[in-house]
């Protein structure tokens, strides 16, 4: 959507269900940023004191928080057998909102790049327009 004014693109809706296959949990290095919050519930949902999950999963980037990653760039929460995460049920607000964020959803065409990544792109469930909405603006809380 170039003009608040204009119906984005995707005002009909979008489908998607994530399959679970670790695609947008692997490749380049780069960030899963974590809000304190989310620290709190992944390391109680693991059963962990706060600090000690911190110490083992969580890296400090400048003034925010990361979770660590292998050094392939896979997310630490990325079963290397199955696939998938391991943290599913807990998982951060960045993973949750995937694929609704900002440069997915620029374009079709955008979109389109994300889709040929992932597999559950255009699959599934019907997010309406103000699903898909929430869905990328819960992203910028961070």
């Amino acid at each position: 959507m170039n003009n608040s004014s204009r119906t984005p693109w995707y005002s009909e809706g979008l489908a998607f269900e994530c399959t679970q296959c670790g695609g947008c949990c692997s490749g380049a290095p780069g960030f899963v940023w974590v809000e304190e919050w989310e620290i709190v519930a992944i390391a109680k949902s693991m059963k962990m004191e706060v600090d000690a999950f911190e110490n083992r999963f969580v890296r400090v980037v400048g003034e925010r928080k990361s979770l660590v990653e292998y050094p392939d760039g896979d997310c630490i929460f990325l079963d290397p057998e199955s696939r998938g995460c391991l943290v599913y049920q807990d998982r951060p607000v960045q993973c949750r909102t995937w694929p609704f964020w900002d440069s997915n959803l620029n374009s079709p065409k955008s979109w389109a790049r994300a889709a040929k990544g992932c597999p559950g792109c255009n699959q599934g469930r019907l997010y309406s327009l103000a699903q898909v909405e929430f869905q990328r603006r819960a992203r910028k809380m961070d």
